[in-house]
């Protein structure tokens, strides 16, 4: 079974881990930076006078943005989305769980279900950004419908016999297989890139 979606160009260099690891680190000094008053947030409003107004700083401020919901889990709930071990149960998790349309949350303290949540509250942010930015919200509406169509092929790709074997296969030659951070990061970034670009649009 082919994971067409995703290939090298959104592979973490030494795989899922390692992107983990540089998200919690990027995320939590950009949040923090923020309270600071460092950076405005939400990054898509600000001004030429802004610190970080450029183009590829609002996208990857804004990407960050939308992990925050996933960066306020448990540390430990938050690792699971780069463990191969995990991914079949995560992705049953999330295609489980109903929408919704929050950008403030509240967790069950159930470590599946508020993954889903949290990854849905992203979603549901950006969204609001690029409303914020002035993009054609129609072209966002839509984005939980294609995400949920990415998760259940991952699903698949994961029950499937040979998963792990294939996993392994990937990491070796520096494609990035369907673990639920890769696909999460990956449409993120899509959106945020398309939030910015709007941005520098209306200047």
């Amino acid at each position: 079974m082919n994971w067409w979606p995703f290939g090298k160009e959104t592979a973490a260099k030494d795989g899922p881990q390692t992107l983990l690891d540089d998200i919690g680190k990027r995320g939590k000094r950009y949040l923090d930076d923020v309270d600071n008053g460092k950076f405005v947030s939400p990054a898509c409003r600000r001004t030429a006078s802004d610190a970080g107004c450029d183009e590829a700083a609002i996208a990857d401020h804004t990407r960050l943005e939308a992990f925050r919901y996933l960066l306020s889990l448990p540390p430990r709930e938050f690792a699971l989305l780069a463990e191969p071990e995990s991914q079949a149960a995560l992705l049953d998790g999330y295609l489980r769980q109903l929408p919704h349309d929050q950008t403030v949350i509240e967790f069950t303290g159930v470590t599946n279900a508020d993954v889903a949540i949290a990854i849905i509250a992203g979603f549901n942010w950006l969204i609001h950004c690029a409303v914020l930015a002035g993009a054609d919200p129609k072209q966002f509406y839509g984005a939980l419908r294609n995400f949920r169509r990415i998760a259940s092929s991952a699903q698949k790709w994961w029950t499937a016999d040979g998963a792990r074997e294939r996993y392994a296969e990937m990491q070796k030659v520096g494609e990035a297989p369907p673990v639920f951070l890769n696909l999460v990061w990956a449409d993120y970034g899509r959106m945020a890139a398309e939030i910015a670009a709007a941005h520098a649009a209306r200047r």
